[in-house]
Protein backbone atom coordinates (compact mmCIF):
# COMPACT_ATOMS: atom_id res chain seq x y z
CA UNK A 1 0.00 0.00 0.00
CA UNK A 2 2.80 2.42 0.97
CA UNK A 3 4.74 1.66 -2.20
CA UNK A 4 1.64 2.28 -4.34
CA UNK A 5 1.09 5.66 -2.69
CA UNK A 6 4.74 6.56 -3.22
CA UNK A 7 4.56 5.50 -6.86
CA UNK A 8 1.41 7.55 -7.47
CA UNK A 9 3.04 10.53 -5.78
CA UNK A 10 6.17 10.18 -7.95
CA UNK A 11 4.06 9.95 -11.10
CA UNK A 12 2.14 13.07 -10.09
CA UNK A 13 5.41 14.96 -9.54
CA UNK A 14 6.70 13.87 -12.98
CA UNK A 15 3.45 14.96 -14.63
CA UNK A 16 3.63 18.33 -12.86
CA UNK A 17 7.23 18.87 -13.95
CA UNK A 18 6.38 17.96 -17.53
CA UNK A 19 3.43 20.35 -17.45
CA UNK A 20 5.67 23.17 -16.18
CA UNK A 21 8.14 22.45 -18.98
CA UNK A 22 5.28 22.61 -21.50
CA UNK A 23 4.17 25.97 -20.12
CA UNK A 24 7.72 27.34 -20.29
CA UNK A 25 8.02 26.17 -23.90
CA UNK A 26 4.70 27.82 -24.83
CA UNK A 27 5.92 31.05 -23.24
CA UNK A 28 9.16 30.78 -25.22
CA UNK A 29 7.25 30.25 -28.48
CA UNK A 30 5.05 33.28 -27.79
CA UNK A 31 8.04 35.41 -26.89
CA UNK A 32 9.87 34.21 -30.01
CA UNK A 33 6.97 35.40 -32.16
CA UNK A 34 6.85 38.74 -30.36
CA UNK A 35 10.63 39.25 -30.60
CA UNK A 36 10.65 38.45 -34.32
CA UNK A 37 7.80 40.85 -35.08
CA UNK A 38 9.46 43.60 -33.02
CA UNK A 39 12.82 43.10 -34.75
CA UNK A 40 11.66 42.89 -38.35
CA UNK A 41 9.19 45.76 -38.03
CA UNK A 42 11.72 48.31 -36.86
CA UNK A 43 11.91 51.35 -39.16
CA UNK A 44 14.84 50.97 -41.54
CA UNK A 45 16.58 53.94 -43.11
CA UNK A 46 19.48 53.86 -45.54
CA UNK A 47 21.89 56.77 -45.51
CA UNK A 48 23.35 56.55 -49.02
CA UNK A 49 25.96 59.13 -48.10
CA UNK A 50 27.43 56.80 -45.46
CA UNK A 51 29.75 54.34 -47.19
CA UNK A 52 33.13 53.97 -45.45
CA UNK A 53 35.56 51.64 -47.28
CA UNK A 54 35.44 47.99 -46.23
CA UNK A 55 37.96 45.15 -46.31
CA UNK A 56 36.27 41.76 -46.85
CA UNK A 57 38.19 38.72 -45.58
CA UNK A 58 37.29 35.34 -47.07
CA UNK A 59 38.95 32.23 -45.55
CA UNK A 60 39.03 29.45 -48.16
CA UNK A 61 39.52 25.73 -47.58
CA UNK A 62 38.48 23.49 -50.45
CA UNK A 63 35.55 24.10 -52.78
CA UNK A 64 32.06 24.56 -51.37
CA UNK A 65 28.85 23.82 -53.23
CA UNK A 66 28.27 26.63 -55.77
CA UNK A 67 31.57 28.17 -54.65
CA UNK A 68 32.05 30.42 -57.66
CA UNK A 69 28.54 31.84 -57.45
CA UNK A 70 28.87 32.40 -53.70
CA UNK A 71 32.18 34.25 -53.95
CA UNK A 72 31.13 36.21 -57.02
CA UNK A 73 28.15 37.65 -55.11
CA UNK A 74 30.60 39.59 -52.92
CA UNK A 75 32.19 41.04 -56.06
CA UNK A 76 28.92 42.45 -57.37
CA UNK A 77 28.19 44.93 -54.61
CA UNK A 78 26.53 48.26 -55.26
CA UNK A 79 29.10 49.97 -53.03
CA UNK A 80 31.73 52.57 -53.94
CA UNK A 81 34.91 51.31 -52.23
CA UNK A 82 35.82 47.89 -50.89
CA UNK A 83 38.45 45.21 -51.27
CA UNK A 84 38.32 41.43 -51.00
CA UNK A 85 41.14 39.35 -49.53
CA UNK A 86 40.95 35.59 -50.10
CA UNK A 87 43.13 33.53 -47.75
CA UNK A 88 44.29 29.97 -48.45
CA UNK A 89 46.65 27.81 -46.41
CA UNK A 90 47.69 25.18 -48.97
CA UNK A 91 49.08 26.02 -52.43
CA UNK A 92 47.44 22.81 -53.68
CA UNK A 93 44.01 23.82 -52.38
CA UNK A 94 41.42 23.42 -55.20
CA UNK A 95 39.83 26.66 -54.03
CA UNK A 96 42.70 28.59 -55.62
CA UNK A 97 41.39 27.75 -59.09
CA UNK A 98 38.00 29.24 -58.20
CA UNK A 99 39.64 32.36 -56.76
CA UNK A 100 41.66 32.85 -59.94
CA UNK A 101 38.46 32.66 -61.98
CA UNK A 102 36.90 35.30 -59.75
CA UNK A 103 39.92 37.59 -60.19
CA UNK A 104 39.65 37.23 -63.98
CA UNK A 105 35.90 37.90 -63.96
CA UNK A 106 36.28 41.13 -61.97
CA UNK A 107 39.53 42.75 -63.16
CA UNK A 108 38.49 46.22 -61.98
CA UNK A 109 37.82 45.11 -58.40
CA UNK A 110 40.48 45.26 -55.68
CA UNK A 111 40.98 41.53 -55.03
CA UNK A 112 44.00 39.90 -53.41
CA UNK A 113 44.84 36.30 -52.61
CA UNK A 114 47.05 35.49 -49.63
CA UNK A 115 48.54 31.99 -49.56
CA UNK A 116 50.26 31.21 -46.28
CA UNK A 117 50.61 28.15 -44.06
CA UNK A 118 51.38 30.23 -40.96
CA UNK A 119 49.47 28.84 -37.98
CA UNK A 120 48.64 30.88 -34.89
CA UNK A 121 46.37 28.40 -33.10
CA UNK A 122 44.33 25.20 -33.21
CA UNK A 123 41.53 26.68 -35.33
CA UNK A 124 43.04 26.81 -38.82
CA UNK A 125 40.26 29.04 -40.15
CA UNK A 126 41.35 31.74 -37.70
CA UNK A 127 44.95 31.33 -38.88
CA UNK A 128 43.65 31.97 -42.39
CA UNK A 129 41.96 35.16 -41.20
CA UNK A 130 45.10 36.30 -39.37
CA UNK A 131 47.04 35.88 -42.60
CA UNK A 132 44.35 37.70 -44.60
CA UNK A 133 44.13 40.73 -42.31
CA UNK A 134 47.76 41.62 -43.07
CA UNK A 135 46.54 42.69 -46.53
CA UNK A 136 43.45 44.53 -45.27
CA UNK A 137 43.60 48.25 -46.11
CA UNK A 138 40.59 49.64 -44.29
CA UNK A 139 39.41 50.24 -40.74
CA UNK A 140 36.18 48.30 -41.12
CA UNK A 141 36.69 44.58 -41.67
CA UNK A 142 34.02 42.17 -42.85
CA UNK A 143 34.45 38.43 -42.30
CA UNK A 144 32.16 35.98 -44.04
CA UNK A 145 32.36 32.22 -44.54
CA UNK A 146 32.97 30.92 -48.06
CA UNK A 147 29.53 29.23 -48.27
CA UNK A 148 27.61 32.50 -47.91
CA UNK A 149 25.81 34.24 -50.80
CA UNK A 150 24.53 37.82 -50.73
CA UNK A 151 22.66 40.39 -52.80
CA UNK A 152 24.01 43.58 -54.36
CA UNK A 153 22.76 45.76 -51.49
CA UNK A 154 24.50 43.69 -48.80
CA UNK A 155 27.41 46.03 -47.96
CA UNK A 156 25.25 49.16 -48.00
CA UNK A 157 22.80 47.55 -45.60
CA UNK A 158 25.17 46.00 -43.06
CA UNK A 159 27.33 49.13 -42.81
CA UNK A 160 24.45 51.40 -41.73
CA UNK A 161 24.67 50.40 -38.07
CA UNK A 162 28.23 51.71 -37.87
CA UNK A 163 26.90 55.25 -37.94
CA UNK A 164 26.73 54.71 -34.19
CA UNK A 165 30.38 55.03 -33.12
CA UNK A 166 29.78 52.77 -30.12
CA UNK A 167 28.99 49.83 -32.39
CA UNK A 168 31.99 47.54 -32.68
CA UNK A 169 30.47 44.46 -34.33
CA UNK A 170 27.53 43.83 -36.66
CA UNK A 171 26.29 40.35 -37.53
CA UNK A 172 23.47 38.82 -39.62
CA UNK A 173 20.99 35.98 -39.54
CA UNK A 174 20.98 33.54 -42.43
CA UNK A 175 18.68 31.19 -44.31
CA UNK A 176 19.94 27.87 -45.63
CA UNK A 177 19.83 26.54 -49.19
CA UNK A 178 19.72 22.79 -48.67
CA UNK A 179 20.05 19.64 -50.78
CA UNK A 180 18.98 16.24 -49.45
CA UNK A 181 16.78 15.38 -46.49
CA UNK A 182 19.63 15.44 -43.96
CA UNK A 183 20.56 19.06 -44.67
CA UNK A 184 16.86 19.94 -44.91
CA UNK A 185 16.52 18.92 -41.27
CA UNK A 186 19.43 21.20 -40.39
CA UNK A 187 17.97 24.07 -42.40
CA UNK A 188 14.60 23.69 -40.68
CA UNK A 189 16.33 23.81 -37.30
CA UNK A 190 18.22 26.98 -38.18
CA UNK A 191 15.18 28.87 -39.44
CA UNK A 192 12.52 27.65 -37.03
CA UNK A 193 14.42 27.01 -33.80
CA UNK A 194 17.90 28.54 -33.68
CA UNK A 195 16.99 31.96 -35.07
CA UNK A 196 13.90 32.39 -32.87
CA UNK A 197 16.22 31.78 -29.91
CA UNK A 198 18.61 34.42 -31.21
CA UNK A 199 15.78 36.91 -31.63
CA UNK A 200 14.56 36.24 -28.09
CA UNK A 201 18.06 36.85 -26.75
CA UNK A 202 18.40 39.99 -28.87
CA UNK A 203 15.11 41.40 -27.60
CA UNK A 204 15.74 40.59 -23.95
CA UNK A 205 19.28 41.85 -23.53
CA UNK A 206 20.86 42.40 -26.93
CA UNK A 207 23.26 39.92 -28.45
CA UNK A 208 26.83 39.43 -27.32
CA UNK A 209 27.95 37.02 -30.03
CA UNK A 210 28.28 36.84 -33.81
CA UNK A 211 27.78 34.41 -36.68
CA UNK A 212 30.22 33.31 -39.35
CA UNK A 213 27.64 34.31 -41.94
CA UNK A 214 28.65 37.95 -41.39
CA UNK A 215 30.95 39.60 -38.86
CA UNK A 216 31.60 43.26 -39.54
CA UNK A 217 34.10 44.55 -36.98
CA UNK A 218 36.00 47.78 -36.45
CA UNK A 219 39.74 47.25 -36.58
CA UNK A 220 40.09 49.00 -33.21
CA UNK A 221 37.62 46.52 -31.66
CA UNK A 222 39.58 43.61 -33.13
CA UNK A 223 42.83 45.02 -31.79
CA UNK A 224 41.24 45.71 -28.40
CA UNK A 225 40.62 41.98 -27.87
CA UNK A 226 44.13 41.03 -29.02
CA UNK A 227 43.45 40.41 -32.70
CA UNK A 228 42.69 37.02 -34.19
CA UNK A 229 45.20 35.42 -31.81
CA UNK A 230 42.59 35.88 -29.06
CA UNK A 231 40.19 33.45 -30.78
CA UNK A 232 42.72 31.16 -32.48
CA UNK A 233 42.13 28.25 -30.10
CA UNK A 234 38.33 28.38 -29.98
CA UNK A 235 36.02 26.14 -31.98
CA UNK A 236 33.28 28.81 -32.08
CA UNK A 237 35.53 31.64 -33.29
CA UNK A 238 32.51 33.54 -34.65
CA UNK A 239 30.84 33.50 -31.24
CA UNK A 240 34.02 34.84 -29.63
CA UNK A 241 34.42 37.60 -32.22
CA UNK A 242 31.15 38.99 -30.88
CA UNK A 243 31.53 38.04 -27.24
CA UNK A 244 35.02 39.42 -26.61
CA UNK A 245 34.34 42.88 -28.12
CA UNK A 246 31.15 43.02 -26.03
CA UNK A 247 33.24 42.30 -22.94
CA UNK A 248 35.62 45.08 -24.03
CA UNK A 249 32.75 47.58 -24.05
CA UNK A 250 31.74 47.62 -27.71
CA UNK A 251 28.12 47.25 -28.84
CA UNK A 252 27.28 44.14 -30.86
CA UNK A 253 24.26 44.65 -33.11
CA UNK A 254 22.10 42.32 -35.18
CA UNK A 255 21.37 43.58 -38.70
CA UNK A 256 18.05 42.79 -40.36
CA UNK A 257 19.77 41.72 -43.60
CA UNK A 258 19.39 37.97 -44.22
CA UNK A 259 22.18 36.20 -46.12
CA UNK A 260 21.96 32.83 -47.83
CA UNK A 261 23.91 29.89 -46.44
CA UNK A 262 24.60 27.27 -49.12
CA UNK A 263 24.65 23.90 -47.35
CA UNK A 264 26.66 21.10 -48.91
CA UNK A 265 25.17 17.62 -49.19
CA UNK A 266 25.75 15.56 -46.08
CA UNK A 267 25.25 12.01 -44.83
CA UNK A 268 23.26 11.34 -41.68
CA UNK A 269 26.43 10.27 -39.84
CA UNK A 270 28.19 13.51 -40.81
CA UNK A 271 25.21 15.59 -39.73
CA UNK A 272 24.97 13.85 -36.36
CA UNK A 273 28.70 14.28 -35.79
CA UNK A 274 28.47 17.96 -36.71
CA UNK A 275 25.43 18.59 -34.48
CA UNK A 276 26.99 16.81 -31.50
CA UNK A 277 30.19 18.82 -32.01
CA UNK A 278 28.30 22.08 -31.76
CA UNK A 279 26.15 20.83 -28.88
CA UNK A 280 29.25 20.00 -26.86
CA UNK A 281 30.79 23.34 -27.80
CA UNK A 282 27.73 25.23 -26.54
CA UNK A 283 27.69 23.14 -23.36
CA UNK A 284 31.29 23.95 -22.44
CA UNK A 285 30.98 27.58 -23.57
CA UNK A 286 27.67 28.39 -21.87
CA UNK A 287 26.80 25.49 -19.52
CA UNK A 288 23.76 27.07 -17.85
CA UNK A 289 22.40 28.33 -21.13
CA UNK A 290 22.73 24.81 -22.52
CA UNK A 291 20.81 23.32 -19.59
CA UNK A 292 18.16 26.02 -20.02
CA UNK A 293 17.36 24.74 -23.50
CA UNK A 294 15.30 22.05 -21.74
CA UNK A 295 12.61 24.68 -21.18
CA UNK A 296 12.21 25.19 -24.94
CA UNK A 297 11.64 21.56 -25.99
CA UNK A 298 7.86 21.69 -25.82
CA UNK A 299 7.40 19.21 -28.67
CA UNK A 300 9.12 16.53 -26.61
CA UNK A 301 7.85 17.38 -23.13
CA UNK A 302 4.22 17.62 -24.26
CA UNK A 303 4.52 14.22 -25.93
CA UNK A 304 5.98 12.78 -22.73
CA UNK A 305 3.16 14.37 -20.72
CA UNK A 306 0.53 12.80 -22.98
CA UNK A 307 2.19 9.41 -22.45
CA UNK A 308 2.63 9.92 -18.69
CA UNK A 309 -1.07 10.81 -18.25
CA UNK A 310 -2.09 7.69 -20.13
CA UNK A 311 -3.44 9.59 -23.11
CA UNK A 312 -5.81 11.67 -21.00
CA UNK A 313 -7.83 14.58 -22.41
CA UNK A 314 -5.64 16.90 -20.35
CA UNK A 315 -2.44 15.43 -21.78
CA UNK A 316 -3.62 15.60 -25.38
CA UNK A 317 -4.97 19.15 -24.90
CA UNK A 318 -1.62 20.37 -23.59
CA UNK A 319 0.14 18.61 -26.49
CA UNK A 320 -2.18 20.19 -29.05
CA UNK A 321 -1.70 23.71 -27.66
CA UNK A 322 2.06 23.26 -27.39
CA UNK A 323 2.47 21.89 -30.91
CA UNK A 324 0.23 24.58 -32.43
CA UNK A 325 2.31 27.31 -30.78
CA UNK A 326 5.54 25.59 -31.83
CA UNK A 327 4.40 25.38 -35.44
CA UNK A 328 3.10 28.95 -35.36
CA UNK A 329 6.48 30.25 -34.17
CA UNK A 330 8.27 28.22 -36.82
CA UNK A 331 5.98 29.50 -39.56
CA UNK A 332 6.07 33.16 -38.58
CA UNK A 333 9.82 33.31 -37.99
CA UNK A 334 11.16 30.83 -40.53
CA UNK A 335 8.72 31.36 -43.39
CA UNK A 336 7.20 34.84 -43.02
CA UNK A 337 10.09 36.76 -41.44
CA UNK A 338 13.17 34.99 -42.83
CA UNK A 339 11.49 34.05 -46.11
CA UNK A 340 13.20 30.66 -45.88
CA UNK A 341 12.02 28.57 -48.82
CA UNK A 342 13.21 25.29 -47.26
CA UNK A 343 11.17 26.02 -44.14
CA UNK A 344 8.16 26.91 -46.29
CA UNK A 345 8.30 23.69 -48.30
CA UNK A 346 9.12 21.31 -45.46
CA UNK A 347 7.38 23.09 -42.61
CA UNK A 348 5.55 19.93 -41.58
CA UNK A 349 8.73 18.14 -40.42
CA UNK A 350 9.39 20.58 -37.54
CA UNK A 351 8.21 18.04 -34.89
CA UNK A 352 10.46 15.34 -36.40
CA UNK A 353 13.40 17.74 -36.35
CA UNK A 354 12.65 18.67 -32.73
CA UNK A 355 12.68 15.04 -31.62
CA UNK A 356 15.96 14.49 -33.47
CA UNK A 357 17.55 17.58 -31.96
CA UNK A 358 16.41 16.65 -28.44
CA UNK A 359 18.40 13.43 -28.80
CA UNK A 360 21.40 15.51 -29.95
CA UNK A 361 20.94 17.82 -26.94
CA UNK A 362 21.02 14.83 -24.58
CA UNK A 363 24.14 13.49 -26.30
CA UNK A 364 25.81 16.86 -25.86
CA UNK A 365 26.04 16.28 -22.10
CA UNK A 366 28.32 13.29 -22.61
CA UNK A 367 32.00 13.66 -23.46
CA UNK A 368 34.14 16.57 -24.57
CA UNK A 369 35.97 15.04 -27.53
CA UNK A 370 35.00 16.17 -31.02
CA UNK A 371 35.95 15.24 -34.57
CA UNK A 372 36.64 18.18 -36.87
CA UNK A 373 38.19 18.20 -40.35
CA UNK A 374 39.50 14.66 -39.94
CA UNK A 375 41.12 15.27 -36.54
CA UNK A 376 40.14 14.71 -32.93
CA UNK A 377 40.20 17.49 -30.39
CA UNK A 378 39.21 17.99 -26.79
CA UNK A 379 36.98 20.88 -25.77
CA UNK A 380 37.87 22.55 -22.51
CA UNK A 381 36.15 25.24 -20.44
CA UNK A 382 35.08 28.22 -22.48
CA UNK A 383 35.02 26.28 -25.76
CA UNK A 384 38.76 26.15 -26.38
CA UNK A 385 40.28 23.37 -28.45
CA UNK A 386 43.26 21.33 -27.35
CA UNK A 387 45.07 19.25 -29.94
CA UNK A 388 46.43 16.62 -27.56
CA UNK A 389 44.06 14.05 -29.06
CA UNK A 390 44.68 15.05 -32.68
CA UNK A 391 46.74 11.97 -33.47
CA UNK A 392 44.76 9.45 -31.51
Amino acid sequence: MGFTLFLNYAISIIELLLFILCLSAIFFYCYGIYAAIAFFHQPQTINSAFHPPISILKPICGVDRDAEQNLASFCQQDYPEYQIVFAVRDRQDPGIEVINKIIQQFPDLDIQMVVSDRIIGTNLKVSNLANAVTAAKYEIILISDSDIRVGEDYLQRVIQLFQDENVGVVTCLYRSLAQGWVTILEAIGTACDFHPGVLVSNHMEGIKFAFGSTIVIRRQALEAIGGFAAVADYLADDFQLGYLPAQAGYKVVLCDYIVDHVLASSTLAEAIQRQIRWARCIRVSRPWGYVGLLFTYGTVTSLLLAIATGGSIFGWTVLAITWVMRLLMGWLVGVKMLNDQVAKKYFWIIPIRDLFHFAIWCSGFIGSTIAWRGQKFKLIEGGKLTADLAKS
